[in-house]
């Protein structure tokens, strides 16, 4: 068998969570959290859509985590996101951090928005 190493340019993975944590790029964060080709930010959540709405036209799909269990997210975010060209895929943040780690590693232009579980 041979294994490849994974690489993911300038974007870093999530390398684990917990309660009101994550662990992206070897830094751990406090709350919820915003990470993407610009790095890893604290984010406001729903009511801060400001450094989402800033990644339209940079990537294809930004993964929304919701907290431990899957949501929806409030309506007019979504169709804040959707009108500026940000396609959405919503899901529980423990599921959106593995599917963001898939696609980063594919090279992939993605961010991810994470409430904490």
């Amino acid at each position: 068998m041979r294994l490849n190493e994974v690489t993911y340019n300038d974007a870093k993975p999530v390398e684990g969570y917990g309660p009101g944590f994550f662990r992206i790029g070897g830094e751990v964060f406090q709350g919820a959290v915003l990470t993407g080709p610009d790095g890893t930010q604290i984010w406001d959540g729903y009511d801060a859509p400001e450094a989402l709405l800033a990644l339209a036209g940079r990537i294809d799909v930004l993964f929304m985590g919701t907290g431990a269990e899957i949501a929806h997210i409030p309506t007019g975010l979504r169709t804040q996101l959707e009108e500026a060209g940000v396609g959405v895929e919503v899901m529980a943040s423990p599921a959106a951090a593995r599917t963001y780690n898939v696609l980063l590693s594919e090279g992939r232009r993605i961010a991810l928005a994470m409430l904490p579980v």
